[in-house]
Parts: structure tokens; sequence; C-alpha cells
């Protein structure tokens, strides 16, 4: 009999900027943890501008909760050695998926600046610091995701330039990539087309963004190079209440989400920006079907 598969489910959330964020981020985390997501993505700052704090909160998803953490790194500004270092700190803590980025660079940082210049190079260093570890991760494998863009990445010359290269960084070792955001369906069914064509066989992961605030819209927007729809926007700003506003961001998310589930996305990714309710939201109006909860002792 063929095991039944279900849509992935998965979140992403960033350490606490101060510790009076602390409370409601770990509020959020039991929110979503009840959910039984597959995994949930810990991002931080350009450059590791707060990786302690993001390391931090690694070791307390691992030690305090069900939940399996995907730890983000960036190679960029960093030497190799300081990422071996890292990598090697990630996997002694018990984490066992990392998302392999190059990263954004801060001001003053040149985006090649470090001896891991791509990202398809830090999946290969990963690989490569696995290799040493066999024996400690009891003969098993890292999972490594990468991004993947639905639209052109801001610094790419092309599309086609941008299915090369998660073409390669699926060559060196990545097993997933999970989208930046995007706002039309179609910018996604047109991603997958094009990575199949080019034989990219990993899945890929929509990435969703709960499109509840006009400012958050058009801030990432911006920073991707994605035009935000001029009437969704309106809408939004025109809302009578708060409540009005994340109903119609709600609604529109959901079916952003619904048709790339229609297209044969293997799950999805919900960027929550360290807030449940939207997020929750969301995930309620889909209707993800979810795996039974099943105990090892029960299938022994």
């Amino acid at each position: 009999m063929t095991p039944r598969t279900y849509p992935a489910l998965s979140y992403e959330l960033y350490p606490p900027r101060n510790a009076k964020a602390v409370g409601p981020l770990w509020a959020t985390i039991r929110r979503l943890e009840a959910t039984r997501p597959d995994f949930v993505s810990v991002t931080y700052g350009a450059a590791g501008s707060n990786r302690e704090a993001a390391i931090d909160l690694l070791r307390r998803l691992l030690t305090e909760t069900t939940l399996k953490p995907l730890a983000h790194l960036t190679s960029v500004g960093s030497s190799r050695a300081e990422l071996v270092g890292i990598i090697e700190r990630l996997l002694g803590g018990g984490v066992r998926g990392i998302l392999a980025l190059r990263g954004d660079a801060p001001d003053g940082v040149e985006p090649g600046s470090g001896d891991v210049e791509h990202a398809d190079e830090l999946v290969r260093l990963i690989r490569d610091v696995e290799a040493q570890r066999t024996a400690q991760l009891a003969a098993g494998r890292v999972s490594i995701g990468v991004a993947a863009y639905a639209t052109r990445h801001p610094d790419s010359p092309s599309i086609e330039r941008d299915i090369e290269v998660l073409l390669a960084k699926e060559a060196v070792g990545a097993d997933f990539a999970i989208t930046q955001v995007f706002f039309h369906a179609s910018d996604y069914s047109k991603l997958v087309s094009r990575a199949e064509r080019a034989g990219v066989t990993i899945p890929i992961i929509p990435g969703v963004m709960p499109m509840t605030s006009s400012r958050r819209l058009t801030k990432l927007g911006s920073l991707a190079g994605i035009d935000v729809d001029d009437a969704f926007r309106a809408r939004l700003d025109d809302a009578a209440s708060d409540e009005e506003r994340r109903s119609i961001g709600v609604a529109a998310t959901v079916e952003l989400a619904r048709a790339a589930l229609d297209e044969g996305a293997p799950g999805v990714h919900l960027y929550t920006f360290n807030e449940h309710a939207a997020a929750l939201a969301v995930l309620d109006a889909l209707e993800l079907e979810r795996p039974p909860e099943a105990g090892l002792a029960a299938s022994m």
C-alpha cells in the first residue's frame, strides 16, 4: 500500500528583538506548536547580526518544545572557518535542518566579501562538515533547504539565471527549496514549470506572507523588487476596521496559497513575523489536512 502523503506545513520565526518581545514570541510559539507543523525556520539579521539570539532560540525550541527547527545560515561577510564553526555548533546542539542562504549584506559589506560567496558553496560546505560527523549523526543526514524566487532575484540578471542557480544548489546537496514572498499565484506556477524544464527535482515550497498589512506589503515588495497590486493595497488602506483589514488580507492569502496547492505545491511555509493570529486564520481557512498524531510506541 502506498503511504498517504499530506501537505507540509511550516512557519518562519525570528529571535526576539529585546526582553519585552520574549513573552509575545513564546505565546506565538505555543499557539503554532499546537498545529503540529513539520518544522519552523529561525532567521536572523543581515550578516548574522543577532546570531547568538537565534542560536538561543533554536536551543529553546529543541529543549522546551516538540518543534523541529530549521536554522537559517547565511554566508555573506563570513569566513569559511567561521561558517564551519557555526555549522558544528548547530549540529552539536541537535539541529538537523539548515536553510542555506547567501544572505543580504548590511551597509558597508559587499555580498561577495566572505570566503563562501554563494549559497551553493554553503550547501557544499554543510555537506562537508556533515561528512565528518556521520557517527555523531547516527549515520543520518542533515536536511538542507535553499531559497527559490518566484520572481527575479533583485541581484540576478534574469529569471533564467535564477533557475540555473537553483539547479546548482540541488546538484551539491540541497533537499528542498522555499520561495521568497510572491503576490500572484501565476508567479509560483511559472517558477515550478521553469524549474522542472531545467531539470530541478527537489520540492519547491511556496513561502506565503499573510497579506494583512499594507505597510508590510509595501516594504517587502520594495525589498524583493515585486510590484504590489495597487487596488488590493487600497482595499487594505480603506478598510473600516482592523478586523475588516485582517479579513481582506487573510482571504487574499488563502486564495494565493490554495492556488499554489492546486498547482501541486508540496505544502505551505507561512512567514509569521512572530504573530500567530493572521497565520492561524490563514491555516484555518485553508483547511490544510494534517497527518494523524501517532506516537512511536503506537506504531511498533
